[in-house]
């Protein structure tokens, strides 16, 4: 083959590499962005690479290495290094160079904190989740959705509640947990079936059973208003969730409330838990000037089992 190059045409080498050369980026680019990104033309990969470094910081890290980071994002370590290395001249993360790793700085916390001053469901629920953490003993708390997940931003939990170890920051899955039903099933169709391919992209093998658990999920949003988890997302958890909608167009948000299994049964998530934070919630909406409190008899008219929720579940498969 050696002997045969000097024979072609310098022209047709070059053509024939440049060629190799595109469809090996265009490959590249495809596996790390994802089709739809990659297509458009308004999307700025960098900058969704730098955001996913900062991604990969969760609450109870501390520090991450380049290793650590690329392992989570999937992202090259090379493109992680130049990334670590210009969010650090931009302030947003700190070298710790004793252990070769990055912490988050102030700069990037002040993000956080900036969205969780702007959200005022947060703090006008302060005192309704407050109320209802007292009469049951059970964390209740309101979080929105990050991707696959939904992410605390407002907590409220006494000293009844030391076996939920979540807080502010703090990510219960979508699939599995009391608030991700609820926030499921509140999105509008297309959102819906939208979420439902991120899931099974994310979950891949797993997607089934988590689908499963979804659609019972549905059933019960549809009969009595509200989500429940029972060991679904943690084995020791119980937990309900329901949606909250409002007409300004942000959201929707969920809120839950969790205590330990052999406190919050079934049973007692069905008959206690469950309507005390859905009329919490009804009675937030009102306040933030959303949607009017439902009457019972309002809910008595959800959609039943094997009418349109079943059809709808047809489409998370």
């Amino acid at each position: 083959m050696r002997n045969l190059i000097p024979h072609l045409d310098g022209r047709v080498i070059l053509k024939h590499v440049a060629c190799q050369r595109l469809r090996a980026r265009s490959r590249s680019g495809m596996k790390r962005t994802g089709k739809k990104t990659a297509t458009d033309r308004n999307f700025v990969v960098a900058l969704s690479r730098g955001l996913d470094v900062l991604r990969a910081f969760e609450p109870n890290d501390g520090l991450l290495g380049n290793q650590e980071i690329a392992s989570r994002t999937n992202l090259p370590k090379p493109t992680v290094s130049r990334l670590t290395y210009t969010l650090t001249k931009l302030g947003y993360l700190a070298p710790v160079p004793r252990f070769e790793k990055y912490q988050l700085t102030p700069a990037a916390m002040s993000l956080g904190y900036a969205a969780l001053a702007n959200l005022g469901v947060r703090h006008l629920s302060e005192p309704f989740r407050e109320e209802v953490m007292r009469a049951t003993g059970g964390a209740v708390a309101v979080g929105g959705r990050d991707r696959h997940s939904m992410i605390y931003f407002g907590q409220s939990r006494g000293s009844e509640t030391v076996g939920v170890q979540l807080d502010v920051g703090s990510r219960v899955p979508i699939a599995t947990s009391a608030m991700g039903r609820a926030y499921f099933w509140a999105l509008d169709e297309h959102d819906r079936a939208e979420l439902s391919r991120v899931l099974r992209e994310h979950y891949g093998s797993r997607w089934p059973k988590m689908r499963d658990g979804l659609e019972r999920s549905g059933e019960t949003v549809a009969k009595y208003g509200f989500a429940i988890s029972v060991g679904d997302w943690h084995d020791d958890i119980g937990a309900a969730g329901v949606a909250l909608k409002l007409n300004d167009g942000t959201g929707p948000y969920a809120f839950n409330c969790g205590a330990p299994a052999f406190r919050f049964t079934e049973e007692r998530l069905i008959n206690d838990i469950g309507p005390r934070l859905l009329t919490m919630v009804r009675n937030i909406e009102a306040a933030l000037g959303g949607l009017m409190p439902h009457s019972k008899k309002q809910d008595s008219k959800k959609l039943k089992s094997g009418g349109k929720v079943a059809r709808v579940a047809e489409g998370i498969r």
